[in-house]
């Protein structure tokens, strides 16, 4: 824990210029865990340079020398699974098991396909006129990453960077560092020249701002709020950077009569409650014919009523808290919105479950009766809440998934192959999981309109990392 006060930069832990800290707090317990050291511009300053310096030497490896490093990190990383999952449980509270098996293991999943991808990837073609087109590293790349699913979104970053040749500064949430911290001695443990990755901890208008004015980073890769990504865009424009984005989502989830409603439903509603409804993705507008409106509505309060909340340090497949005070008011804010919109509380509702005064838990709740103009199905709770729309036919489905300024993510559920294709080419969102498809590690991710830009994962997110270059009359 004591280098969670020092930044990693240049190869080493090093004392920040700013003397400013944060405690880390469990949510789950509301106790101090840790001390968190706050950097300021000099410190990025500072980062950036370490990184600019590597640039030189790194971005001209070879792939097979990038790749035998990343084989290297993956060995390091598997030693330090466990480590990775007992850190995001008590900084964010992710249940141990699901710690285990999700949210540390996307270090891992993600590591494997941006292997496969690298070893498949041409960094040199010949276009069909005789011109040559080749691949390069696009330089110093600043990455931030938030709090919600803190592994799963620093490998989606730093490991393409590493791939590609790229140097990184890193600026996790400053509410889950631990993990980060981690991250940071496994980089260091499979040996990657110093400044090739550098991690800076501090705040967004801080820090954030701070890598995105920077005239020596080439491209900016976030995750986090819609009004996050719309400061580091206009910040970053001063330099004509690249930027990537992948932002919030208000998914729908599309039931058709036609499916097997038990466990269609039953699994919708535990896949938006899934990391106590802190994803993105999260399917939480379930649009319902009205055909089968009744029987979902039954299903869906037996699921949540049998959804359990718990002590994160639990084995199970039981809901953690909230990540803060700040979010555990957020969502109960907009559970009291729900209800003074008139809609119907099925199950859960204001308050914390019984017996559970100590953290930031939340009552897995869902509304229905719900329009799609009330503000519950168009703003991102970000917490176990799900509402609940019927709709007429395919048409109006389709038109009322669209209906919102996102596009991470929708879900649907039919028992015709046919109308799944039919209705898929139709909805406006960068992911469609059908029937319980889940994702996979080295598919792009990514969203549509205010969900972001550019794509993640696999070879994809090898690109959005490289610079196009044409070659004429060789």
């Amino acid at each position: 824990m004591e280098n969670l006060k020092k930044f990693y930069i240049g190869g080493q832990w090093d004392t920040p210029i700013s003397n400013v800290t944060m405690p880390v707090v469990n949510p789950a317990t509301e106790k101090q865990i840790a001390t968190v050291a706050m950097g300021n511009a000099a410190d990025v300053d500072k980062a950036v340079g370490a990184a600019k310096m590597a640039f030189e030497g790194f971005s001209k490896t070879t792939a097979e020398e990038r790749l035998a490093l990343l084989y290297k990190l993956k060995d390091a990383t598997e030693r330090r699974l466990e480590d990775l999952a007992q850190a995001m449980r008590l900084e964010m509270g992710a249940p141990i098991t699901m710690a285990r098996e999700a949210q540390a293991d996307a270090a891992i999943g993600h590591l494997d396909g941006f292997i496969e991808a690298l070893e498949g990837f041409n960094h040199h073609a010949i276009l069909t006129n005789g011109d040559h087109l080749i691949y390069e590293p696009i330089g110093v790349c600043g990455l931030i990453t938030p709090w919600n699913w803190p592994m799963n979104q620093i490998a989606l970053k730093v490991i393409p960077a590493l791939a590609t040749g790229c140097t990184c500064v890193l600026k996790p949430s400053e509410h889950t560092p631990i993990s980060a911290m981690i991250y940071a001695e496994i980089i260091h443990e499979a040996g990657y020249p110093p400044g090739v990755f550098n991690l800076i901890n501090g705040d967004g208008p801080t820090v954030g701002s701070a890598l995105s004015k920077h005239p020596d980073i080439q491209m900016m890769s976030f995750t986090g709020s819609t009004r996050a990504g719309k400061s580091i865009t206009r910040d970053a424009a001063e330099t004509i950077k690249r930027v990537t984005l992948e932002l919030g989502g208000k998914s729908p989830n599309l039931v058709f009569a036609d499916c097997d409603l038990e466990t269609q439903v039953t699994d919708s509603i535990n896949e938006c409650m899934y990391n106590s409804g802190q994803s993105c993705d999260a399917p939480t507008r379930l649009l319902v014919e009205r055909s089968c409106y009744a029987d979902v509505l039954e299903i869906a309060k037996r699921a949540a009523m049998a959804t359990q909340v718990g002590d994160p340090k639990h084995e199970g497949d039981h809901l953690g808290p909230l990540f803060d005070q700040i979010q555990f008011d957020r969502v109960q804010t907009m559970i009291g919105v729900g209800i003074d919109e008139g809609a119907t509380v099925l199950a859960g509702g204001l308050g914390k479950p019984d017996g559970m005064d100590l953290g930031w838990f939340v009552k897995p709740t869902i509304f229905s009766d719900v329009s799609n103009d009330m503000r519950i199905a168009q703003e991102e709770i970000f917490g176990p809440v799900l509402v609940i729309i019927p709709f007429e036919d395919e048409d109006e489905a389709i038109s009322i998934a669209n209906d919102t300024p996102y596009g991470l993510a929708a879900y649907l559920q039919t028992g015709d192959p046919i109308r799944a294709r039919r209705v898929a080419t139709q909805l406006r969102a960068g992911a469609i999981h059908i029937n319980g498809g889940g994702f996979n590690y080295g598919s792009p991710f990514g969203g549509y309109k205010q969900s972001g830009n550019g794509r993640e994962g696999g070879i994809m997110g090898i690109e959005d990392f490289l610079e196009r270059k044409t070659l004429h009359g060789l």
